[in-house]
């Protein structure tokens, strides 16, 4: 064995143990290995004749009908697609559109606003200013509560699904577009509003406190330089959670809301796979706008920053 050799076994033998890393990686197989065990889990059903066959039907019922046992025809397609979102796929991806993006705008100004509550820089006797006179403990359990509060709050709206809220709305306001407005806008105003006051709290504190050394107030400081120095970050996740509302606001038309999905849930139970893939496919285009946007969006704030 040559020196350079004996070295690098060495050096092998004397890196570094990663205790945790490795009982992680152990813990993970054992899981996998139980869940596989008792789960009730069988690979051969994946590839069995009948998974097959319904395979092979789904694959034949997802082309446009007229093209069920004809040659592929990209005019007859776009023609059968044409006259499908005419009669109620152009009206199902607008109302989808709409509901998504007043419950994201009502989320992110709820959670915008309530963030600065939950930031524990902002949401403090005396915010800014460490070498300020220390305040008094009714003033500190004061602020600390409400930050308590606010970070309560979000979690509790956060932790009930869009699904629960919308019924639970539904049952208040009736059948209309509003319950699942409200489901999306609350649940998401609990994860933009967690999300904004972290951003807040990892904001450059100099300069603010620079703002606030100048007599400058919370309201002041927040509009002056939080907000814009927040923005592209917010708009970030402003964008994605924008993508789950229309992604819930499609699921939501499964309790009769006029959305994609009410027209996917009605394709599926009539049996037009067809349809129903158009539908889905629509649902994908709503998001991939979406995303184009908010790469212009934060490109131009950047620009501007």
């Amino acid at each position: 064995m040559s020196g350079r050799e004996a070295a690098i076994r060495e050096l092998h033998r004397r890196r570094p143990r990663q205790v945790f890393a490795r009982l992680s990686v152990a813990a993970l197989g054992l899981l996998v290995a139980g869940v596989w065990t008792f789960g009730d889990l069988e690979l051969g059903r994946l590839f069995s004749a009948r998974s097959a066959g319904n395979l092979e039907r789904f694959l034949g019922e997802v082309r446009p009908h007229p093209l069920w046992d004809e040659p592929w025809d990209w005019g007859v397609a776009w023609q059968w697609a044409a006259e499908t979102l005419a009669g109620k796929g152009g009206d199902a991806m607008l109302a989808t559109l709409a509901m998504s993006v007043l419950a994201i705008c009502l989320a992110a100004v709820v959670g915008a606003a309530l963030s600065l509550l939950a930031a524990r820089n902002v949401a403090s006797p005396e915010p800014f200013l460490p070498g300020a006179r220390r305040p008094g403990a009714a003033a500190r359990v004061a602020w600390r509560s409400v930050v308590v509060a606010t970070r309560v709050f979000f979690i509790f709206v956060r932790a009930i699904p869009e699904y629960i809220w919308a019924f639970l709305f539904l049952t208040m306001f009736g059948l209309g577009a509003w319950p699942a407005v409200l489901a999306l806008a609350l649940h998401n105003a609990g994860i933009l509003g967690k999300l904004d006051a972290e951003v807040v709290e990892n904001l450059e504190p100099h300069s603010l406190g620079a703002l606030r050394g100048l007599g400058a107030g919370r309201l002041q400081i927040a509009c002056a330089a939080i907000f814009p120095a927040a923005l592209g970050r917010f708009l970030l996740y402003f964008f994605y959670r924008w993508e789950t509302c229309v992604r819930e606001a499609t699921v939501l038309g499964l309790l009769g809301f006029v959305s994609l999905g009410w027209y996917i849930q009605q394709a599926r139970a009539g049996v037009r796979y067809d349809e129903m893939l158009l539908f889905v496919l629509l649902g994908s285009l709503l998001i991939l706008g979406g995303d184009l946007v908010s790469g212009l969006a934060r490109s131009i704030v950047r620009r501007a920053a």
